[in-house]
């Protein structure tokens, strides 16, 4: 057994407790958590440490089929010129995308993440993924903006997911974002999803470009759509709607469901919403970092928590962010929201994600029976109960 003590622990299926003591298997199953002991003596195999204890981060949206991109396209360009670069880049330096895969995979598990969500187009990650020490759940990402891809897209998909099946690995087909798939292709994918009672996700709201081109049929999405894939759209006919109401009648509403980003998503949307589906299963990514490096600008945070929302952490990819780290996007929603708690940011990058992709059984908190990981966080500002700059994790099981 390893006893583990710190200043804090933080199950997440309780209160914190301070001075508590973690005892563990050696591969990392939860045995106990004592109650709070003002006082801790010495104990023979006692490690105590400086800090707070919470389990594994999970990151509920990334994309490491994109860490060789890392450093490769300019921050703040807005996600139209951002989605024109990747599309010319991402097929460059073929020969170092599975290297980069596998190194960025190792720094996740070393920053304390024990679970992914990860965006996939290709089946490059499945060789990670299979020897990883994370948990993956591989969203299968469909592409097609023009009705006459949907059946070609959706094949490609369901290929592409066969892989992973066979591999043993979790996996579910998804629509990429409202402005690249077709009503036909969305069809395709809920009829799929309602069958395999898969979670679903989409990029939502990232820029208010993607409004506008659901309300007007123009601006930086619909430059995009034309001129730099050379889709002819002259088949759309704007919805005079946001882009989240207008497909959510293509979004299952008994199916589980990541909306990703939602920097631009109002009351308006969140009121629509609920007339289509309830919030129980309906959770809300947030990935701060990428919306700084991208659009330079932050979700509504205080107005998502106003309304009870279901909040989770993703980290987006080394396309748009300088580092695959949980704890990065924790500390910049707190320098950007001080009024948030360590308890409300701990178990949305922890429980609420686990809960997300449906691995609670195992991931998310410090239960008995339960192997989620165990982290150190230090540099934390005790007297504010708060994150500073110099907000740190070490991996300890």
């Amino acid at each position: 057994m390893r006893k583990i003590a710190a200043t804090y622990i933080f199950p997440l299926n309780g209160p914190p407790v301070k001075n508590g003591i973690l005892t563990c298997t050696p591969d990392g199953t939860i045995v106990e958590i004592s109650k709070s002991n003002e006082n801790i003596t010495e104990q023979a195999g006692l490690e105590f440490y400086s800090g707070i204890l919470v389990p594994g981060f999970i990151n509920t949206h990334c994309h490491l089929e994109l860490s060789h991109l890392k450093g490769k396209i300019e921050e703040k360009t807005g996600v139209g010129a951002f989605i024109g670069e990747i599309n010319k880049l991402r097929n460059e330096e073929t020969e170092n995308i599975e290297n980069a895969i596998n190194v960025a995979d190792r720094k996740m598990w070393a920053a304390g993440i024990s679970a992914a969500g990860d965006i996939s187009n290709t089946t490059l990650t499945i060789d990670t993924k299979k020897t990883s020490k994370i948990f993956y759940h591989t969203f299968v990402e469909c592409f097609g903006f023009h009705p006459s891809r949907a059946e070609r897209a959706f094949d490609f998909a369901d290929f592409v997911r066969h892989q992973f099946k066979t591999n043993g690995l979790s996996s579910g087909i998804v629509p990429h974002s409202p402005y690249s798939v077709s009503t036909q292709l969305f069809e395709k994918i809920s009829k799929n999803a309602v069958i395999e009672k898969s979670i679903l996700t989409i990029h939502n709201q990232e820029s208010k470009s993607e409004n506008e081109f659901y309300k007007t049929g123009t601006g930086e999405i619909a430059n995009h759509l034309q001129n730099n894939l050379g889709i002819d759209i002259s088949h759309w006919k704007p919805t005079k709607k946001s882009s989240l109401v207008a497909v959510l009648g293509h979004l299952p509403a008994e199916n589980q469901l990541l909306l990703v980003h939602n920097i631009f998503t109002t009351k308006e949307d969140l009121e629509e919403l609920k007339k289509l589906r309830t919030l129980d299963n309906t959770f809300f990514v947030l990935c701060p970092n990428s919306n700084l490096y991208i659009e330079n600008q932050l979700p509504p945070v205080s107005f998502f928590i106003n309304e009870n929302l279901k909040i989770c952490i993703g980290t987006d990819s080394l396309a748009s962010n300088h580092e695959l780290s949980v704890l990065s996007e924790l500390v910049t929603l707190q320098l950007n929201f001080p009024e948030l708690t360590l308890d409300e940011l701990f178990n949305w990058a922890c429980l609420n994600g686990a809960k997300a992709l449906q691995i609670e059984k195992n991931f998310g908190s410090f239960e008995v029976g339960k192997k989620p990981g165990i982290n150190l966080i230090t540099g934390i500002d005790f007297k504010k109960m708060s994150f500073t700059e110099k907000s740190k994790v070490k991996r300890l099981v």
